[in-house]
């Protein structure tokens, strides 16, 4: 089949029964909110709102169908969600995704993203569901050798923390079910991963992450400390992320199981890779930050640089970046202004007229996979 008799995003989801682990998180309700819009079915699994506040308390009640609050470990609670709900699409973003809490809780952030990785195959694979999985880690998959050019699909996994290591595991363990079970058994879907870099947006409010310790020390007035001013990340919007990730189930859910499906990087087009101290200053332009900035001392390793290939994405389902570095930056800094400064009290609509326009900057540009 080729690309141009695939469905799109936009008439693909409509009606579709789609499950999303990890729905309580920033990216995993960004993602509800948008398949809402798109007209699927979605149901939540997921560990309690993982921060107060959080973009979750304001999509819920307008992005899902059902929200199951449960641990990926429990095998039990996850049985009883994939049975009832049946999915034709399953969205897996569960995960413990801080790379500085895996220092201080190792064995959770292994457990959680290497077995819940394992216990959602299988269980899935026990139900007999025949439906797309689309398994999400990260840029961090990677062994990082300090490469100034972009890391590549087929290029070896590592990790330097426990984290990285995990996401590293939790590819190894995809790559091994989809050899073993679900490529030779014709009434099981297909499965692949989908490795994003740093993602940004309204509604994040981890720790340890630059733009939401901005949007903190801002509401607070406080002093800023950033580790790493210089260390380069792939910076991209999250609805630029998100719509990699539903273009990968559309494609693959259209096309017959093949290796070369089976992972895909989604990163920022040209100048998404900057020093976080530059970030921070695109942040300033439309959000003031009056406070100084100082290294801070921290034991924890981190990659001075991380660059991602997206050229498997583009040639094969013609996916790329929307937003410029300064635009995803501009609608991050204005939905945190419209919440916390502005206290707009419709940030659903405010959300959704996001995704409308990112939608229509897509369309713009004449992207293929929308």
């Amino acid at each position: 089949m080729s690309n141009s008799t695939l469905p799109t995003v936009r008439n693909f989801y409509k009606d579709k029964k789609v499950a999303i682990t990890g729905h309580t998180g920033f990216k995993g309700s960004w993602l509800s909110l948008w398949l809402a819009k798109l007209g699927a079915k979605c149901h939540g699994f997921s560990l309690p709102t993982p921060t107060n506040p959080s973009l979750f308390q304001i999509v819920e009640t307008a992005a899902l169908q059902s929200s199951t609050i449960g641990d990926i470990r429990d095998r039990n609670s996850l049985r009883e969600f994939l049975s009832a709900t049946r999915p034709e699409i399953v969205f897996h973003l569960a995960a413990q995704a801080l790379v500085r809490q895996s220092y201080s809780e190792p064995i959770e952030t292994i457990t959680t993203n290497f077995l819940g990785t394992a216990y959602l195959l299988e269980e899935i694979r026990n139900l007999r569901i025949n439906c797309t999985v689309v398994i999400v880690t990260t840029d961090k998959c990677y062994e990082n050798r300090g490469w100034d050019f972009g890391y590549r699909e087929n290029d070896p996994m590592g990790g330097a923390d426990v984290y990285s290591a995990s996401k590293a595991a939790c590819e190894l363990i995809v790559s091994s079910w989809w050899k073993s079970f679900y490529y030779p058994d014709a009434e099981l879907g297909s499965i692949s991963t989908a490795r994003a870099g740093n993602v940004i947006g309204g509604g994040d409010y981890a720790k340890d992450r630059i733009i939401p310790d901005l949007v903190r020390a801002k509401m607070s007035q406080s002093l800023l400390e950033i580790r790493n001013p210089a260390a380069t990340r792939p910076w991209q919007h999250v609805l630029d992320c998100l719509g990699g990730y539903l273009a990968l189930g559309v494609y693959t859910a259209n096309q017959p199981k093949h290796p070369s499906l089976i992972s895909f990087n989604f990163g920022p087009g040209p100048g998404g890779n900057l020093p976080v101290s530059e970030l921070v200053q695109e942040f300033r332009k439309h959000w003031d930050c009056p406070y100084e900035f100082r290294n801070q001392k921290t034991n924890a390793k981190e990659a001075e640089r991380l660059n991602l290939s997206i050229e498997k994405a583009f040639e094969i389902l013609r996916w790329k970046p929307v937003w410029t570095l300064e635009a995803a930056v501009e609608n991050t800094a204005n939905w945190y202004r419209a919440r916390h400064e502005i206290a707009d009290s419709k940030m659903v609509d405010f959300s959704m007229e996001q995704i409308h326009r990112f939608e229509s900057a897509a369309l713009e540009s004449r992207a293929a996979w929308l």
